[in-house]
């Protein structure tokens, strides 16, 4: 599978680079916060926005300090995957059963 990560993107021309990606299988998306990870990304609204111009599914990746809060949002953006760390949840089991 080929699953180009936007962070290697010119943030100025997201869309044009999404579409410069056709035919990929995903697109990765890493989303930190400054908290669980020392770098800070793009959240939910760039995600949402991404999701509005490309129909390659969005792998989304969430480093972040509560997924608990955050996590389902970008299920129910559209997100084709969503990947949280066990150790950042509270109830891992009920994280997973959520985001399905």
């Amino acid at each position: 599978m080929i699953a180009p990560s936007i962070l290697s993107a010119d943030f100025a021309r997201l869309a044009d680079e999404l579409a410069a990606i056709k035919g990929a299988d995903w697109v990765h998306v890493d989303v930190m916060d400054a908290h669980f990870v020392p770098n800070l990304t793009l959240g939910l609204p760039v995600v949402e926005s991404l999701l509005k111009v490309t129909d390659i599914p969005v792998d989304c990746h969430l480093m972040i300090d509560d997924p608990d809060r955050w996590a389902v949002g970008y299920a129910e953006a559209g997100a084709y995957n969503v990947t949280v760390h066990a150790e950042a949840v509270h109830d891992p089991v009920k994280m997973a059963a959520d985001l399905r």
